[in-house]
C-alpha cells in the first residue's frame, strides 16, 4: 500500500503530538515531519517529500500564510489543509487564495481530520460548516460594490460590533487608517452613520 505522507506545522506541542499520533495509527498514512514553525518544515520540505501538509496559520516568526505560499512555489504537487481556531474571513481568504485546498477548525472531532486528508487526496476541498457557509456568501456578495476588499473587510467587523482597536488590530493597521477608511466608506455609501452604512451595505449585499 503507497502511504499519504504527511507534514504537521502547529506550533502547540500538545496539539502537534495529538495530530501525530492520531496519524500515525491511520494504516494508510505516515507522518514524515511534525514542526513547531514554517522555517523548519520548509528547510525540510525536499527530503519530508509530503503529499498533504496540515498547517496552522498563527506561527512564531513565518505566517501560516506565508507558509502556504512558499510549499506551492517550491512544491506545487503537495495539498495544504489549513487547521486553525480563526474563521474571520479575511484569513479563511488569504489562506486559499494562498493555495490552500481545505480549511477546518480545530474543534473538529478527530475523525473528520482523518477524512479530510483522504478527501483532499480525492480531489475535494474539504472544509469546516461556518468556513463553507462564509466561502458561499461572499459568491452571493454584490460584485458592483463600490467599496475596495479592504473597505468591504473593515465594514464586515464593525457590522459584528467590533470596535476601531479590535479591527485595527485584526488588520495589522493603526486606528488612524481605520477611521480613514470609514470615512472613505461614508462617502461612498452617501451615509452619516455606522447604523447606517450596516443597513445600505446589508440591503445591496455588499457584506
Amino acid at each position: 500500500m503507497i502511504k499519504t505522507r504527511l507534514c504537521l506545522v502547529e506550533d502547540d506541542y500538545i496539539i502537534r503530538e495529538g495530530f501525530a499520533a492520531l496519524l500515525s495509527q491511520t494504516s494508510d498514512f505516515e507522518v514524515v515531519g511534525a514542526y513547531s514553525n514554517c522555517e523548519d518544515y520548509l528547510k525540510n520540505l525536499t527530503t519530508d517529500r509530503p503529499d498533504v501538509v496540515l498547517m496552522d496559520l498563527e506561527l512564531p516568526r513565518m505566517g501560516g500564510v506565508e507558509g502556504i505560499e512558499r510549499t506551492k512555489k517550491h512544491r506545487p504537487q503537495t495539498q495544504l489543509i489549513v487547521v486553525t481556531v480563526y474563521e474571520n474571513d479575511g484569513l479563511v481568504f488569504k489562506a486559499l487564495c494562498a493555495g490552500a485546498g481545505g480549511y477546518l477548525t480545530k474543534n473538529m472531532p478527530p475523525s473528520r481530520l482523518i477524512d479530510a486528508i483522504r478527501e483532499i487526496r480525492q480531489g475535494g476541498a474539504p472544509m469546516s460548516t461556518n468556513i463553507a457557509r462564509m466561502v458561499v456568501a461572499s459568491f452571493q456578495k454584490n460584485y458592483q460594490s463600490p467599496l475596495t476588499a479592504r473597505e468591504t473587510e473593515v465594514l464586515e467587523r464593525i457590522a459584528q460590533g467590533k470596535s476601531y482597536t479590535t479591527i485595527a488590530d485584526e488588520l495589522f493597521v493603526d486606528k488612524e487608517t481605520i477611521r480613514t477608511h470609514i470615512k472613505n466608506i461614508y462617502w461612498k455609501l452617501e451615509v452619516h452613520s455606522k447604523a447606517e452604512a450596516i443597513e445600505k451595505a446589508r440591503k445591496e449585499k455588499l457584506i
